[in-house]
């Protein structure tokens, strides 16, 4: 009996030390929304998505930064995108008891946890160093570098969770390989690989230490994808840690546009993957 007290109180311990803890988390977590909402609605105008970054001490808006930052996030996605498909493609569907798949899982498994700035550090060695100048290029590429080990992961993991049965079955028929992979097994895995894109694009979202070794900032609208590019990290960033009231504002703002962006991208994928779930 005595036995039976103690489980049930170390039981019942440990459920409010989860619940305090899952309540601490999310205190926390509507604290941090609740600021930027409070700090960063009060900005929110026409000019912010119609005018450029300010000088200091003026009114402006975040249109460069916010095109600057679709622009590399763009090009960061479609470099990182195919190649994580087809790195976990053939973890998943060639390679599957490989040591060429145990060296890539393992390599991936680094890349994932890599902290962003030695990534950034990494490209700015590789491109800008040898560019002699910072752009857009070397900031999508850095970004390009964060997406892949997230696409590669649920990619393979994907992949290996569609039945062998299916694939047994299309090769009955006398179907190739290839034709298997991208009729049969693509198409049971799109929403969970769908949904592993649209958690590296919310990664890269927010990142700000690769952008600054890699495309910097800028303070007017620019194209050229050879030049230092605004994005809205950056500007956070520098408008931040400025005396201007305005420059705050303005970060406050970016912060608060970011958030959003990165909330719709993760319910968008939670979504994706409840509606696999019940597929399945």
């Amino acid at each position: 009996m005595a036995m039976y007290n103690r489980r049930r109180f170390v039981s019942r311990l440990l459920m409010v030390l989860s619940w305090a803890a899952a309540v601490s988390g999310m205190f926390v977590l509507l604290l941090i929304l609740g600021t930027l909402v409070y700090r960063g609605v009060g900005g929110l105008n026409l000019a912010v998505f119609t005018e450029n970054t300010p000088p200091p001490g003026s009114a402006g808006g975040i249109l460069n930064a916010i095109f600057g930052s679709v622009v590399m996030t763009l090009l960061g996605t479609a470099l990182g995108t195919p190649i994580g498909i087809l790195a976990g493609t053939y973890m998943a569907e060639y390679g599957r008891n490989t040591w060429l798949t145990t060296v890539v899982r393992f390599i991936n498994d680094i890349l994932l946890s890599a902290p962003s700035i030695v990534i950034g550090l990494f490209v700015y060695e590789v491109m800008v160093v040898t560019m002699g100048h910072f752009s857009a290029w070397a900031g999508g590429v850095a970004l390009a570098l964060l997406v892949l080990p997230v696409v590669v992961r649920t990619t393979e993991d994907m992949l290996l969770l569609v039945p062998d049965g299916l694939r047994e079955a299309a090769a009955a028929l006398g179907s190739p390989r290839w034709l298997v992979i991208s009729k049969v097994c693509y198409r049971a895995a799109k929403a969970g690989m769908v949904t592993g894109v649209l958690l590296a694009i919310a990664r890269v979202t927010g990142e700000t230490a690769p952008l600054l070794f890699t495309a910097l900032n800028n303070q007017f609208m620019s194209t050229n994808m050879n030049a230092p590019m605004a994005n809205l990290p950056v500007v956070i960033f520098q408008f931040a840690l400025s005396p201007y009231p305005e420059w705050q504002q303005l970060a406050w703002t970016a912060a608060l546009l970011i958030t959003m962006t990165v909330l719709i991208l993760n319910i968008g994928a939670r979504a994706l993957s409840t509606q696999n779930s019940k597929k399945n």
